[in-house]
């Protein structure tokens, strides 16, 4: 087994690579580094590698800039802009690069591709200074069954480099980081999803976690939660499922209190008042429950899309999911339309806008 070759190893000793250096990829880092891995974060734009060498952030989180400070100062953190840093003598590489949306509404995977391939050949190439598998940990967000496209690619990728025969694992771990928060999201998540094929594999990420499950690692960061983060493993497939459905069912919520509120306005109802009666019910839950313009951001409406794709793909048809998105982008036009209603027109017309964050 190969989690009986981690057995040994203090906490401190795992060594992990991170592939993408930007929002997930340099929280993942530093908060592995935080709780006592050691992390080398590679990315190919040299200049972000410069400026994070330096201690200056390319976007800003809440105790981020000062845990990667204090990592480097360590040295559990350094960062590289070649790839094969981050692969050499690790036990765990996290791939955590962007998906961007296509065209068509589904994942763009070339940068994973690409990645995927490089760990390939920069393991075939280091492979005889191995002595045990590597686990390779997809974080970016992909389409469901890219476990199975990602493993292809290491396996191409270690052919050009000479030795097909490489020994890895292939590990589903999606990310759940909510924006202004993500630091606190990393060291106390609501819960860490596994997805692999190979019982080995879980054992070690498993033993990777620990200082995260069972909140052991010393942090000024808090509020610390009291109990122990629960750990879910499944297979590759359902790991990639939970990622894309946890979101559709938030997008499809603040759906449904728009929809709600535009019977509100209607009937002379209070769509806040009606927002905290049904939020109380524990099947319901008060979160996500803001009327307002609708949901947008970076993850919301390019996961939707990607499940909506996935699904096209076997011709079945996403009825709850197309009007989740109807309703949301109804939302943005009857602003327009209220507007238009109340000024008659809107040219040469001043208009504030009160906020413009994404959240609900």
């Amino acid at each position: 087994m190969l989690a009986a070759k981690f057995k040994d190893k203090s906490l401190e000793e795992f060594k992990v690579g991170v592939v993408g250096a930007g929002y997930v990829g340099l929280v993942t880092g530093a908060c592995l580094a935080h709780v006592g891995h050691q992390v080398v974060c590679a990315d190919r734009d040299a200049q972000r590698v410069a400026q994070l060498s330096e201690g200056q952030m390319p976007i800003y989180e809440p105790r981020l800039e000062e845990l990667v400070a204090d990592d480097v100062r360590k040295g559990r953190l350094r960062f590289s802009t070649e790839l094969a840093e981050a692969v050499r003598g690790a036990d765990v590489v996290f791939i955590a690069v962007d998906t961007p949306q296509g065209d068509d509404g589904a994942a763009d995977l070339s940068r994973v591709a690409t990645v995927a391939q490089g760990v390939g050949q920069a393991l075939a190439e280091q492979e005889e200074k191995r002595t045990r598998p590597l686990v390779v940990v997809n974080k970016s967000t992909v389409p469901v069954g890219s476990g199975d496209y990602v493993s292809m690619l290491v396996r191409e990728g270690a052919a050009e480099g000479g030795n097909p025969a490489v020994d890895y694992r292939v590990v589903s771990n999606p990310e759940f980081l909510r924006e202004g928060s993500a630091v606190y999201d990393s060291l106390f998540p609501d819960r860490i999803v596994l997805g692999a094929d190979e019982r080995d594999a879980l054992d070690v990420m498993r033993a990777l976690y620990e200082p995260v499950i069972e909140q052991s690692f010393p942090t000024d960061v808090d509020p610390r939660p009291k109990a122990a983060v629960p750990f879910v493993t499944t297979d590759l497939v359902s790991a990639e499922m939970v990622k894309y459905a946890a979101n559709a069912f938030l997008a499809t919520k603040i759906s449904f209190i728009n929809e709600i509120a535009g019977i509100c306005e209607l009937v002379g109802a209070d769509v806040g008042n009606v927002a905290h009666g049904i939020g109380l019910d524990g099947r319901i839950g008060s979160r996500f429950l803001n009327a307002g313009i609708g949901w947008g951001g970076s993850c919301f409406p390019k996961d939707v899309a990607a499940l909506r794709a996935v699904a096209r793909e076997y011709d079945h048809e996403t009825t709850l999911l197309d009007a989740t998105v109807a309703v949301n982008d109804r939302q943005l036009r009857k602003v327009i339309s209220k507007l238009q209603r109340d000024l008659f027109t809107l040219k040469g017309k001043r208009v504030a806008l009160l906020g413009l964050s994404f959240k609900p």
